[in-house]
């Protein structure tokens, strides 16, 4: 648990970094070529760097062990962080969007240059870095902050591929194309907002666990021929794990020693599961 955290704050440590560079850049160049495709660009530089920032200051609550206060720990933190980070990129998207149409409506006035090719590459290769460290820590330790990262840097990549493109039809007489690159990107980041304000929201308002993972634990139950019935499957979020509590129904006659052995073997198999945390299983007398 200790390495999870550890490597999701390099990763919210290297993506401030790695945004900060090129907010700089697409801003400065963007600017001074009015093109409106890479302004976009630099506002969702700008969103990356708070979305990193987010990412390592809900990453340190998140680590912080459970206490009288906070009896499951404070997992939820990374939601909640998601939660503002979502926020943040509807806003952005919504300027960003309103800008663009205008620029499409008035007329683009993208200046062609080498300088923007440059940033362009510079922005691919600074995300296919971000995105290779933070997929190899995800793969480690499955977290919402980090799948956010990596989806963004992942997409990142994509958009500025479009903004490279827009950027050399230029070169042919093609302006519109800059503002539709800038309106698409605005609807990414909107989309890309609303996606994960609703599985942060989810979490926090104690979404039950998924059907497949309910699938597995009742298989898992069904595998004790000592067990007569269950009652159904109660989980609350925590953190990206969930906490169980399962009913279960033993033989009367059961010694109280053997149906808690039973119990307390089930409540292990289950936790052995990588979405659980904790469960607690409860017996019933037929």
């Amino acid at each position: 648990m200790e390495e999870k955290f550890k490597i999701t704050k390099k990763a919210g440590i290297y993506g401030i970094l790695g945004n900060i560079f090129l907010l700089i850049i697409k801003a400065i160049v963007g600017f001074i070529s009015h093109s409106q495709a890479l302004i976009a660009d630099s506002f969702n530089s700008a969103g990356d760097i708070f979305a990193s920032l987010m990412t390592f200051i809900g990453n340190k609550i998140a680590s912080e062990p459970n206490d009288e206060d906070h009896n499951l720990g404070h997992g939820k933190a990374e939601y909640i962080f998601s939660m503002f980070i979502s926020i943040s990129m509807i806003l952005i998207s919504a300027k960003l969007l309103y800008d663009s149409i205008i620029t499409l409506v008035l007329g683009s006035k993208l200046q062609f240059s080498w300088f923007l090719v440059f940033v362009c590459i510079a922005t691919i290769l600074t995300k296919l870095f971000l995105f290779w460290y933070t997929k190899n820590a995800y793969k480690k330790h499955p977290t919402i902050l980090l799948d956010a990262n990596m989806k963004d840097h992942r997409n990142d990549c994509i958009i500025t591929s479009f903004t490279l493109i827009s950027i050399l039809l230029t070169l042919y007489g093609i302006y519109w194309f800059d503002s539709i690159v800038g309106i698409g990107i605005s609807i990414y980041i909107c989309y890309t907002g609303v996606t994960i304000f609703i599985e942060s929201y989810n979490v926090l308002m104690d979404i039950s666990v998924d059907d497949k993972t309910k699938d597995i634990i009742l298989d898992i139950v069904n595998s004790y021929k000592e067990i007569k019935g269950i009652d159904d499957i109660i989980s609350t979020p925590v953190g990206n794990q969930y906490l169980i509590f399962l009913t279960i129904y033993l033989d009367g006659n059961m010694t109280t020693f053997e149906s808690h052995k039973l119990a307390d073997s089930l409540e292990n198999t289950i936790n052995g599961l990588d979405k659980i945390y904790k469960t607690v299983v409860h017996v019933n007398p037929v």
